[in-house]
């Protein structure tokens, strides 16, 4: 029985077309290799050098390039440095640096007799202040010197033993410390203008500042603490 002609018997080596015969439908891809990355915008490593003119074409590269681009950033830059030495020297001007200096410069010793003669002022029998070339000498030199370290923290100590002494009659919420805190900074306030308008009506000659005004109004609050105190023993008994 004859075969078929496409047919190949085992053993039998199969006939290699001959180059031509018939094109080839498909490429063979399965022995290529992948071109290399490319990384970022420039060329290949080791193909040339860094192209400076690569971003040329970017958004937003001819805004750096531009003159007046640059001419506002120096602009705006200027009004910047100008408004920052406007506010420097108004706040100079109401509120010195080297004054509020001046009224924290104290000590662990300053504070301890300074506790100690606000309550039991009348153990002090001269309350001038000394002065050192036509300035006030620094409070931890001088006791009778006006400081703001003192009432600062005497006004936060106050606050949280009011939050105490609401605790221990059942009428503590959070929003009592604020209502403390603003009542008693806004009564300091009242003080403080209540005193300098009494002075500029009486035409009282004096070298006492709102900050020394302040300070003395403010030594109020260690007595108010040391009276929370009082009635929050009294309370617990």
């Amino acid at each position: 029985m004859d075969s078929p002609s496409n047919f190949r018997q085992p053993g039998q080596k199969r006939r290699q077309k001959k180059p031509g015969s018939k094109p080839q439908l498909y490429e063979d891809t399965s022995m290529q290799q992948p071109p290399p990355p490319q990384y970022g915008y420039g060329p290949p490593p080791g193909q040339g050098n860094y192209d400076p003119n690569a971003f040329a074409g970017m958004p937003g590269s001819q805004i750096l390039n531009d003159p007046m681009a640059n001419m506002a950033m120096q602009y705006g830059s200027s009004l910047a440095d100008q408004g920052k030495d406007y506010v420097n020297k108004n706040l100079e001007k109401y509120v010195a640096t080297s004054r509020l200096k001046y009224y924290f410069a104290v000590d662990t010793a300053y504070v301890g007799k300074k506790l100690g003669l606000l309550l039991f002022p009348f153990t002090q029998s001269d309350w001038s202040i000394k002065y050192n070339s036509d300035e006030p000498v620094q409070p931890r030199f001088e006791l009778n010197a006006p400081d703001l370290y003192i009432p600062s923290m005497a006004f936060v100590t106050y606050v949280l033993v009011a939050g105490i002494v609401l605790g221990t009659q059942n009428r503590f919420t959070p929003e009592q410390l604020g209502i403390q805190a603003s009542s008693a900074f806004v009564w300091l306030i009242i003080e403080l203008v209540v005193i300098m308008i009494s002075l500029y009506i009486m035409n009282v000659n004096t070298n006492l500042k709102y900050t020394d005004v302040i300070a003395y109004c403010g030594y109020k609050f260690v007595g108010m603490i040391f009276a929370l105190i009082a009635n929050l023993d009294i309370t617990l008994l």
